[in-house]
């Protein structure tokens, strides 16, 4: 697994939140996204799109587990009521590209954090993400994105 180090900035965000099981409806919700952002002309080979899983399925209670479906907006966009708003931390992030495909995306969370540790890395309180732009994902790829210090 090969880790890249990234600052990344502060990212105003419109978001679409899901509360509940992890799963489908995970998908479910990042479509919905994704019909707002072409309807708003937001959706381009540059636009960012994230997806935040906000609570840790070992220690939340499925029915309370959040996920929110992002797309990085610009400071001057005026959202409507469809979405909401706000803001994703910027700093230092350790970024894997990742197959994007179940499976691989699961092998790679599985070996994120030992990876972390081998390399004296220590995760950051902020969320960890997954990050689609429009050139990893027409070649099938994603990235997941863990703050670290």
């Amino acid at each position: 697994m090969k880790i890249k180090i990234e600052n990344l900035p502060n990212y105003r965000i419109a978001y679409v939140r899901q509360v509940g099981p992890y799963g489908p409806y995970n998908s479910q919700t990042m479509e919905n996204l994704k019909n707002w952002a072409k309807d708003n002309n937001l959706l381009h080979e540059k636009a960012i799109i994230l997806g935040i899983a906000q609570d840790h399925p070992d220690t939340t209670p499925p029915e309370k587990c959040r996920y929110d479906a992002c797309l990085v907006i610009s400071n001057d966009y005026e959202i409507d009521e469809a979405v909401s708003e706000g803001e994703l931390s910027g700093g230092k992030y350790a970024i894997y590209k990742v197959k994007h495909t179940a499976e691989d995306i699961q092998q790679a969370w599985d070996g994120i954090f030992t990876e972390l540790r081998n390399n004296d890395y220590q995760i950051d309180d902020k969320p960890i993400f997954e990050r689609y732009s429009g050139e990893l994902i027409n070649q099938d790829y994603c990235e997941i994105c863990v703050p670290v210090k």
